[in-house]
């Protein structure tokens, strides 16, 4: 079974930084692509970053230049380093990945970012 969980999630103010982390289990983690997403109130989960087995990463428009994605395979973990937080980042944040047909997602973590 393929267990993502996420943390690092919390309160910060606008400019700040959070770093959040995802552990996964139950799966060859170094030959996965890897995700987050995120999902404010009333709004639909998004995209956020990816990142490939051999490390190649891509940002929807609005973090570029302010998030990093990355992985350290031997620790089976994701990372999120947020940087310059804005309100709108204010979500839920998930990780994700897709094996075996099948779509997995981690319980989520909140990320508040205050004015």
């Amino acid at each position: 079974q393929v267990y993502l969980r996420e943390s690092g999630g919390g309160l910060a103010q606008a400019g700040g930084s959070l770093r959040l982390s995802c552990a996964a289990s139950g799966l060859n983690f170094a030959i996965h692509a890897m995700r987050w997403y995120r999902q404010a109130p009333g709004n639909q989960r998004e995209f956020v970053a990816a990142i490939s087995s051999r490390g190649a990463t891509n940002y929807t428009d609005s973090v570029k230049g302010r998030f990093t994605i990355s992985r350290v395979n031997g620790r089976n973990t994701l990372f999120l380093q947020m940087d310059n937080l804005k309100p709108e980042d204010t979500a839920v944040y998930y990780c994700n990945t897709n094996t075996r047909g099948n779509a997995y997602w981690g319980q989520g973590t909140q990320v508040t970012v205050s004015a």
